[in-house]
């Protein structure tokens, strides 16, 4: 195994271990020498994996302070690592909450603008992403891949550098958000025509109606995830693998309205 491999498991397991609960907030983690002997690796590793969990926001260090663990209101949300731990972990309806809050905020604007700057390489780019979603109903495949490529495509096509680079930003929490919703059956065949009028009126060039459209399509997304909320298990989703391939079926009615 490369030195590279036993620093990313290291971190992986660290990482893991801290938004589990295991090093609780405020609390020091044993030192070097202890923590390389349980996870089997040198104290340089885990001294590199501890620089990476301090720039993530997750630990704090200091001469006097040790290494501690910070409050999850430090963590960097943003941040793919920090994301999938989380995911694997059990998400929280505060989790889920304040991703669908930022998605209200973030993409009916990026849309809007969508609408005023699209370029036909935008549109095209969209296009293709709606039609592998479509695709991936009808024929069986990667369904959430394609819906993260549609609406990233979207905050591109807004040509705000700041909403573009949130979109890179949000990328694993928009996959993580698509990941739950895409659980409750039938939900990507009812969210194709959501998306379609989010496309449908960029092309057209009207801002209002693609935000509206937009506001829709976050709400249908959010009504898919409490449906999977409220499903008997009671409890909440653990993803500990990405979102299952559709299966293919022919025979489903795609709208384009």
């Amino acid at each position: 195994m490369t030195a590279r491999n036993v620093l990313g498991q290291t971190l992986d397991r660290l990482g893991e271990a801290i938004v589990d609960g295991r090093y609780p907030a405020g609390l020091a983690i044993p030192p070097e020498p202890l923590l390389g002997g349980e996870l089997g690796v040198s104290r340089t590793v885990v001294r590199e994996a501890v620089k990476s969990l301090a720039a993530k926001g997750l630990l704090v260090t200091g001469p006097k302070l040790g290494t501690r663990v910070l409050p999850e209101a430090h963590w960097n949300w943003f941040d793919a690592d920090v994301v999938r731990w989380k995911s694997r972990k059990g998400l929280s309806r505060e989790f889920l909450r304040d991703l669908q809050e930022l998605r209200r905020v973030v993409e009916p604007a990026g849309a809007r603008l969508a609408a005023e700057r699209a370029t036909p390489a935008d549109l095209a780019e969209i296009e293709a992403a709606w039609d592998g979603m479509r695709q991936a109903i009808t024929q069986g495949g990667d369904y959430v891949a394609h819906d993260l490529r549609f609406h990233q495509g979207l905050l591109r096509a807004s040509h705000n550098r700041m909403l573009v680079q949130m979109g890179q930003a949000l990328g694993a929490l928009l996959r993580t958000s698509f990941e739950i919703s895409t659980r409750r059956a039938d939900a990507p065949a009812s969210s194709l025509p959501l998306h379609r009028a989010v496309l449908d009126a960029v092309r057209a060039g009207k801002p209002a109606a693609a935000e509206r459209a937009c506001l829709v399509l976050i709400a249908g997304a959010q009504a898919d995830i409490e449906a999977v909320l409220a499903s008997p298990r009671r409890r909440l989703p653990s993803l500990q693998a990405p979102a299952a391939r559709l299966k293919a079926r022919p025979k489903a009615r795609i709208e384009r309205a």
